[in-house]
């Protein structure tokens, strides 16, 4: 069974979801709160990116996992960062706003940064960057289901918190499921750079993140903006990186979905377990 049947769906209906918890104003917070949004947004589009090109050279992976490493990094922020935001008791709007933005910036700025991660192992490799097929599937399964949330919840938003409440439970269990069957199919791709694609991606996020946080306190934000950006740099959305990198209007190579998979899973280890120091916390350290 071709796995795009599931992977297009499901990144459809997740983005469809995102749209139904969205409002106009979401997409304003940039006016109100600059500083909270752009060091997120800084953090997400530029700093992950970078520090994703940075290791994957040093690390020298093969170049179907460079250009995977780099995929992951540059897509947009996952809809899983606004409930991990509010059980770490971070700032909910600032999630959100973050997640919708990044997810709409992210339709410009990754054909840029994948043409780039392309074109520097060119000489390596026969995989080339349709621009044009990257731009529409994203609009079609992206922007649109986006947009589509957010005329239904302006137009029946009774229903659209009833469907919120189906698809939110559904997002997760479909993310794993959609792993689970790249982990088998490339199980052994996967456990021989096992090692050094988890040690890479480990470091990815937790340089990142870490950054992320100097960042948000440079820039004096409260902790619960903090505690948001760190959420909403670690996290990504892993079947958008999956479905551009198996789709056959893009790259047609799911090998290259593989560092998407151990993404998926190292961001849910270090997240979950950052929640977890922050809420077993019974005085919460002032700067954390």
């Amino acid at each position: 069974m071709n796995s795009l049947y599931i992977v297009l769906p499901i990144l459809t209906l997740l983005m469809f979801d995102l749209g139904l918890t969205l409002q106009p104003q979401d997409f304003m917070l940039v006016a109100k709160r600059p500083r909270a949004v752009l060091v997120g947004l800084c953090g997400q589009l530029l700093l992950l990116p970078a520090v994703a090109i940075a290791l994957a050279t040093a690390f020298g992976l093969p170049p179907y996992l460079y250009i995977g490493v780099i995929l992951i990094a540059c897509c947009p922020g996952g809809s899983s960062s606004n409930i991990f935001s509010m059980i770490a008791k971070g700032d909910i709007a600032l999630s959100v706003s973050l997640t919708a933005l990044s997810s709409v910036i992210t339709l410009a700025t990754v054909p840029v940064i994948m043409h780039y991660a392309t074109a520097s192992v060119g000489e390596q490799t026969s995989v080339e960057l349709p621009m044009g097929g990257l731009l529409m599937q994203n609009l079609v399964t992206m922007l649109v289901p986006i947009l589509a949330g957010i005329l239904v919840r302006q137009k029946w938003q009774r229903a659209a918190s009833s469907m919120d409440s189906i698809l939110s439970k559904f997002a997760f269990p479909a993310l794993m499921l959609l792993a689970g069957l790249f982990f088998i199919q490339h199980q052994d791709t996967i456990s021989q750079h096992f090692t050094t694609l988890g040690l890479c991606v480990t470091l990815l996020i937790t340089i990142a993140i870490t950054i992320a946080y100097c960042c948000g306190k440079a820039a004096r934000l409260n902790k619960k903006e903090r505690r948001t950006i760190v959420i909403e740099v670690g996290m990504q959305n892993a079947a958008q990186a999956i479905a551009v990198a198996s789709s056959p209007f893009v790259f047609n190579n799911s090998t290259i979905a593989v560092p998407a998979i151990i993404y998926a899973l190292m961001m849910n280890v270090l997240l979950l377990a950052y929640v977890g120091i922050i809420r077993s916390m019974k005085q919460p350290i002032k700067s954390f």
